[in-house]
């Protein structure tokens, strides 16, 4: 896909370091926009980064207005790609996530706001759906239709995010916040592990056997900038399959055998429903780990 007229021409993507960024950042490059990669980091070298980058604190809401409006050869942007965050539970101390997640992106969107920009495509989570699924879901395969349902201070955060990206909008009519709720990140390395998990389906039910191919997940930010609609909105983003070989009803009927299902599913089917991201923004899956895995 090339990017369409409503899309920005000059991008910070933030997190790039993390495994979805370093995707991001390659892949809006390749379709030809000029992207500001940022992260906290930038390793032993800042010269080790492929491109422009810079290293922000967006804890430090003076850095974040500086990263938007221009740093020295760096100049302004006019759209925020915000991937940058403790990056699940459990990594550091539930205090510790919520305090760096919540200033980050509360001062990305008020930079934001002050700098004029109007398109933001952060980073939710499929988290806000419930996961992990030890408390059944209320219907498969889930979908953006039902309210958030935090399990984890991290997911609680993300709900949070939801809710203020609804309130700057409110604040700022012409403003399009998309909210990308990423599956699990793998990237082609990572699919060697995937035939393990056949031999116990309970491994992976936490997300509902789902993943997203760091590829995929590019596309679908590229996607989400092209989206031109103003207001707030969030979108389930995961792959079109699930991480088994086991066929999606079998699965279902052995682990979580009361939630309804509520569509005739394919064979290995993705139960994080992307119904929604086909029809609004466009996206389609174009890798799976199937073509990677004998």
């Amino acid at each position: 896909m090339t990017t369409t007229t409503s899309s920005p021409s000059r991008v910070v993507v933030t997190g790039a370091r993390g495994k979805l960024g370093r995707a991001v950042v390659a892949h809006l490059r390749d379709v030809g926009l000029d992207v500001l990669a940022t992260d906290r980091v930038a390793g032993s070298d800042p010269r080790e980064v492929d491109g422009e980058f810079l290293v922000v604190d967006l804890t430090d809401y003076g850095q974040v207005v500086e990263m938007l409006g221009g740093v020295d050869e760096h100049a302004p942007v006019d759209a925020v790609v915000h991937l940058a965050a403790i990056p699940a539970p459990g990594m550091t101390t539930n205090a510790a996530t919520y305090a760096n997640n919540s200033a980050a992106t509360y001062n990305v969107f008020a930079a934001a706001r002050a700098a004029g920009i109007t398109k933001v495509v952060w980073a939710s989570s499929e988290t806000v759906l419930g996961l992990p699924f030890d408390t059944p879901p209320p219907y498969a395969p889930v979908d953006e239709e039902y309210a958030p349902r935090p399990e984890s201070t991290y997911s609680l955060n993300k709900a949070l995010e939801e809710e203020m990206a609804g309130h700057f909008c409110r604040w700022q009519p012409d403003l399009v916040a998309v909210g990308l709720r990423f599956s699990n990140v793998m990237d082609v390395e990572d699919y060697a592990q995937f035939p393990s998990f056949d031999a116990d389906p309970q491994l992976r039910k936490w997300n509902l056997w789902g993943y997203i191919d760091a590829r995929d997940g590019a596309q679908a930010v590229e996607r989400a900038l092209a989206h031109d609609v103003p207001g707030a909105d969030v979108f389930v983003i995961a792959n079109a399959d699930t991480v088994m070989s086991r066929s999606s009803a079998s699965l279902m009927a052995e682990v979580h055998p009361d939630v309804p299902i509520t569509k005739e599913l394919g064979e290995h089917e993705t139960l994080l429903g992307i119904d929604k991201a086909r029809r609004v923004l466009g996206y389609e899956p174009r890798h799976t780990w199937r073509d990677h895995v004998g």
